[in-house]
């Protein structure tokens, strides 16, 4: 088999270390092996990397596994050329395991050119995703605060949630800072509201009588205390990305350094700056700055590194699996993917198909009286994470086909779907445009 890299090195990573194997020519030309262990701190990953320049070598891979890649890209990240691959892609063939053996086989598959690498972004952009989905975890977590809250509200027999739609918006949090200081007349803690709530001042009063005692108002202060620290983390957190994703300030005659990439041509402009692409990606329906933000952060904002949007789509997770064999199409399940864009384009499809007259309602409701609604808001998702690329690559701003689409697409179909169903009913139909009646 062709050697594609004459010198090459494959890492078995673990915690506490590191078991290279390096592949160079000897003095014959013939294919050398040499072992080396290293730990994992810096001192001694800085002197992986100096054995691996040293013997010339151009081209590392290791499996990504866990976190335990990250410190040894970060060391020789610029030195080298790194592939960081799946692992399940270099799975070893059955038989005797060890961590040397692992080395090798990573090694072997390298010289051939039989690894590709995963998608690691750049350094700005891998800083960027810790914080969204850091953010992320800490919404989600406010989230499982909140529903303590509520359980802690139900033991106390406080049917505040019943009538107030946000049990932590501002009537129902002066009423539970007033319960938690003694008040108990629910006279008087109903009249804490304000703004439409006051019309609900009766069954407030009823909601508001229950059994608080002290143990309860020990729980509702720490879980109220919480979801305020979680709330100011937040806001630290969505300002960092703010201020990350904001547009340089530049002096005059300045010039603005483009993402490092292919070559621009005409087909390719250069990527747009992180702020244009959230302000684009704003245009779309379901999707607002902070899902912007969080979908920027785990595709970047050049989308050459991607051959196509089918691509993008099948990296992400968003589309079906292909498992075909002897002539049949077996289980079409979706392969994992990326857990966190997937996440968060689930979320914008299903504020997307809550829209009034846009494309994406209109294809929601299309698909989810066919296949079901978790079928249908994956793919709308999908939708969107390709009208996401082409923006991105072209520069384009969104345009809606609007909620008519599938309708005027085949006019004819759709009336003779709709005459059909009126019949079916016992209804005799006949047809006249609008313009025959005038």
């Amino acid at each position: 088999m062709e050697r594609v890299y004459e010198r090459c090195c494959g890492l078995d990573v673990h915690k506490k270390m590191v078991v290279a194997c390096l592949i160079i020519p000897d003095a014959t030309g013939q294919r050398s092996k040499e072992i080396r262990t290293f730990a994992t701190t810096t001192s001694e990953l800085l002197r992986l990397q100096d054995w691996l320049l040293l013997a010339g070598c151009t081209h590392v891979a290791m499996e990504a596994t866990g976190v335990y890649w990250k410190p040894i890209v970060n060391i020789l990240e610029g030195s080298v050329e790194l592939l960081v691959v799946n692992a399940r892609h270099i799975k070893a063939v059955p038989g005797r395991k060890t961590d040397v053996r692992d080395a090798e086989w990573i090694a072997d598959l390298l010289q051939h050119g039989l690894l590709t690498s995963s998608f690691i972004p750049p350094a700005a952009q891998r800083e960027l995703r810790e914080l969204t989905r850091y953010r992320t975890s800490l919404v989600e977590e406010r989230a499982r605060v909140v529903n303590r809250l509520q359980k802690t509200l139900e033991d106390t027999n406080l049917k505040l949630g019943d009538v107030a739609t946000d049990i932590l918006g501002k009537s129902a949090r002066r009423m539970l800072e007033a319960l938690l200081a003694g008040q108990t007349d629910p006279v008087v803690l109903a009249d804490l509201a304000c703004g439409r709530l006051r019309a609900k001042r009766a069954q407030l009063q009823e909601a508001l009588v229950g059994t608080l005692t002290a143990h309860h108002r020990f729980l509702l202060s720490e879980h109220l205390a919480l979801i305020d620290t979680l709330e100011e983390a937040i806001q630290r957190a969505s300002q960092e990305i703010e201020q990350r994703m904001a547009p340089p300030d530049l002096s005059p005659g300045e010039v603005l350094e483009t993402t490092e990439g292919p070559e621009q041509t005409p087909e390719t402009p250069l990527p747009l700056s992180w702020d244009a692409a959230v302000r684009l990606l704003d245009g779309i329906p379901g999707i607002n700055a902070r899902a912007a933000q969080g979908i920027l952060a785990e595709i970047g904002t050049d989308m050459r590194r991607f051959p196509s949007a089918r691509h993008l789509a099948s990296w992400a997770g968003m589309c079906p699996g292909n498992h075909e064999s002897a002539g049949k199409r077996l289980s079409g399940t979706m392969r994992k993917g990326n857990p966190w864009l997937r996440q968060l384009l689930v979320e914008s499809a299903h504020a997307a198909a809550h829209t009034k007259d846009t494309y994406l309602s209109a294809q929601y409701r299309r698909l989810k009286a066919r296949r079901g609604a978790k079928i249908a808001m994956i793919a709308v998702g999908h939708t969107m994470l390709v009208t996401i690329y082409q923006m991105l690559s072209q520069h384009t701003a969104y345009t809606d086909l609007g909620g008519t689409y599938f309708d005027d697409r085949d006019r004819q179909a759709t009336q003779r779907r709709l005459v059909r169903r009126l019949e079916q009913l016992g209804y005799q139909v006949e047809v006249q445009a609008v313009s025959q009646i005038a």
